[in-house]
């Protein structure tokens, strides 16, 4: 297993001055970044497989073990205030519970059972997309979640750090990210886990983009929680309908979110601006486009 394996450059790594330590495990995370490149015709499949089941009802659920489900629920937890993704339709099996997330639970990982007995709890079905992420590849949790899923019919994905793992085996998109021997031996928090973190980043924003939450770079479904959000969405509004900041602040006032607002601040009323977006599915470039 090419992450357990030991490095004999870095033999004597305690015995370096700090700065060398430092550069060669920045060497390191350089690296993770450039392997995830061989990976991206898996993760746009991968990305578009699963913003199709998706549809409008399906949920995304995240299965992990220690540093790999803490990155998974990183991920998942961004979505809704990002790009407006319901928080029922994320969903996190995580080894050893949510207590995990601030502390280890020993021995949860080996647990086949739990991650199969999580994914039925959730009562995963054909709708919804599972991702297993593990840097080995072969956590007993995370595969027994990924068997569960399939076994009810949801789309799997698996994203792992040793090629021909049993987890890239049983995924329909097996996503792999060869980043190879750690400096610190065996320690995939570094090089696998930084790799893990792209890959989620591309995957769950290239399907977000593929269900229309994306227009023009924009994240237009956007939740504006802040006072910072609530600023952006009132720039966004007033680039894309072309209106001044008091004009698109009125508009968010009156349609409560960025693509009804734009919708508003072109002309329509609110009536008008909700029903084209339901004929658009969402989609705010359609939406745009069908009234013209």
């Amino acid at each position: 297993m090419s992450t357990e394996q030991t490095d004999p450059r870095y033999q004597d790594l305690d015995a370096w001055p700090t700065l060398k330590a430092v550069e060669a495990m920045w060497q390191g995370q350089v690296d993770a970044t450039a392997v995830v490149k061989a990976a991206l015709p898996a993760i746009a499949a991968a990305a578009d497989a699963a913003a199709a089941r998706l549809g409008q009802n399906g949920r995304l659920i995240y299965c992990g073990a220690g540093t790999s489900g803490r990155i998974a629920v990183q991920d998942g937890a961004e979505l809704l205030p990002t790009f407006g993704w319901p928080s029922e339709r994320t969903v996190f099996a995580l080894a050893g519970g949510q207590g995990a997330l601030i502390a280890a639970v020993e021995d949860a990982e080996d647990d086949h059972a739990d991650g199969a007995s999580q994914i039925n709890d959730a009562n995963a079905g054909p709708d919804d997309v599972v991702i297993g992420v593990s840097a080995s590849g072969s956590t007993p949790f995370t595969l027994g979640a990924i068997h569960a899923a399939k076994g009810r019919g949801a789309l799997t994905i698996g994203i792992a750090s040793n090629r021909a793992s049993v987890l890239l085996d049983a995924a329909d998109h097996p996503v792999l990210i060869e980043t190879g021997s750690e400096v610190l031996s065996g320690s995939t928090r570094m090089k696998a886990g930084t790799a893990q973190k792209i890959v989620l980043n591309l995957f769950s924003t290239a399907v977000m983009i593929r269900l229309g939450r994306v227009y023009k770079g924009l994240m237009v479904d956007m939740v504006p929680t802040n006072a910072k959000l609530r600023k952006r969405a009132i720039v966004m509004v007033s680039d894309l309908a072309g209106k001044t900041f008091e004009e698109a602040e009125q508009a968010l006032r009156i349609g409560g979110n960025i693509k009804t607002a734009v919708l508003i601040a072109g002309g329509l009323s609110l009536e008008e601006a909700k029903s084209r977006l339901a004929a658009a599915g969402g989609n705010l470039r359609i939406a745009l486009k069908s009234g013209r």
